[in-house]
């Protein structure tokens, strides 16, 4: 394995932390914090219950007012929320499938918003699971939504094709910024990704393309979704060790609150104890009576389970 899971876990929630950052320009709007937080209520969900429950997840939100009102971009954000789904899942695509749907109908059944988040979701199950092939990527994409009336696949198709081509990125800025669709902010996210496969930097940096004045000029909230989806996917291909270091180190020392959470540190931690539930770490410490006081005393703090033995999906 070239990077061990909570590595790629990592990578996929800082990459995505960094690439709303970076287009926020470090600027915490209500948006800006909406955007994470919705992921944050979602993982603190599979951690505590060890499974997916609709039910948790619309508590969570509710208890945190979480109101997604007429005026923002219900869509970005809802494909940003489906991140922790995307990794518990990943090693099965069908259960992935299976569980991703379910969660959409939390919100809206929009079905443009359903192929972005399977396609999204499909390439970091990929990656995770070291079978990412940027020559294959999209069309196994494509092959995995299947029959739709969206025009993600064609704009996948049209990603593949840049990128057959060597088209840069003022080519494909002016193939998808045109308009503000979401099936656009998508495509460019994948350009961007599979363009810089190797490098989490220049990925992200493209993906807020604000060096071109000729781009037409996009909302803020689109701005920072493209840069988003590029990080998960570029994050979740290279593992937290592909960041840049200067970047970790300094969200350490800022350590400012991080999506609702205290801070950096936080983050982190959340992550690591999402990696142990979803690989099967069972804490002795959650479940006491079921030891004798003498096994306790000798009994490590946790135990250690291949997947699928403890856990169940």
């Amino acid at each position: 394995m070239l990077y061990s899971p909570i590595s790629r876990f990592r990578g996929t929630f800082v990459g995505a932390f960094l690439g709303v950052s970076l287009a926020s320009g470090g600027m915490q709007s209500q948006s800006y914090l909406d955007l994470g937080r919705m992921a944050i209520l979602g993982t603190e969900s599979l951690i505590a219950l060890g499974k997916l429950d609709l039910d948790d997840w619309i508590a969570r939100q509710q208890q945190e007012s979480l109101h997604l009102i007429a005026t923002d971009d219900i869509s970005i954000k809802i494909i940003i929320a489906i991140l922790p789904v995307a990794l518990f899942f990943h090693e099965n695509p069908i259960k992935l499938r299976q569980n991703l749907l379910l969660v959409l109908k939390i919100w809206e059944d929009d079905p443009v918003v359903r192929d972005g988040t399977l396609a999204i979701a499909y390439a970091i199950s990929l990656a995770l699971t070291e079978k990412l092939n940027p020559l294959t990527l999209i069309p196994q994409t494509i092959s995995f939504l299947g029959e739709t009336p969206t025009s993600i696949p064609k704009k996948l198709l049209a990603v593949h094709n840049l990128l057959e081509q060597g088209a840069g990125l003022s080519r494909a800025q002016a193939e998808f910024a045109k308009e503000e669709k979401l099936s656009n902010t998508i495509a460019m996210a994948f350009y961007c990704f599979l363009s810089t496969l190797e490098d989490f930097r220049l990925a992200v940096l493209q993906a807020n393309r604000n060096s071109n004045p000729k781009v037409k000029e996009v909302t803020s909230l689109s701005s920072q979704a493209t840069s988003a989806i590029t990080g998960a996917l570029s994050g979740a291909y290279n593992g937290i060790g592909g960041i840049p270091v200067n970047w970790q180190v300094s969200l350490l020392q800022r350590n400012s609150p991080v999506w609702g959470l205290t801070s950096f540190s936080e983050m982190l931690q959340l992550i690591d104890a999402f990696v142990a539930v979803w690989s099967g770490v069972y804490d002795i410490a959650l479940n006491p009576r079921e030891l004798t006081e003498e096994e306790c005393e000798v009994a490590l703090l946790s135990v250690y389970a291949a997947p699928r033995v403890i856990r169940s999906r």
